[in-house]
């Protein structure tokens, strides 16, 4: 049972050197500090540089045996990036 959650998020190495930004990964751990579940960004090397902030993603969210427990999903919501005309929804 959680009460509470703490979200991490964990820096690559090629992310840091080089500054570029690739999929995000995260530990959730509870209010302890133990690994409770891990999540995992899906999304292309495209859609993270031209669309940073309102790029469409896909997180899965499994449990320690690595079985998926949530799917989130984020659609593009707008033809161009650049100038959004929706909301966007998860």
């Amino acid at each position: 049972q959680l009460d509470q959650i703490i979200i991490h998020q964990q820096v690559e190495l090629l992310e840091a050197i080089l500054g570029t930004e690739t999929s995000s990964k995260y530990e959730i751990k509870n209010h302890l500090g133990q690994r409770v579940y891990f999540a995992v960004e899906e999304n292309d090397c495209f859609d993270r540089k031209l669309c940073s902030p309102l790029r469409s993603f896909t997180i899965r969210i499994a449990d320690n045996a690595g079985r998926e427990v949530i799917r989130v999903i984020r659609p593009l919501r707008c033809t161009s990036c650049c100038f959004p005309c929706f909301l966007q929804e998860v």
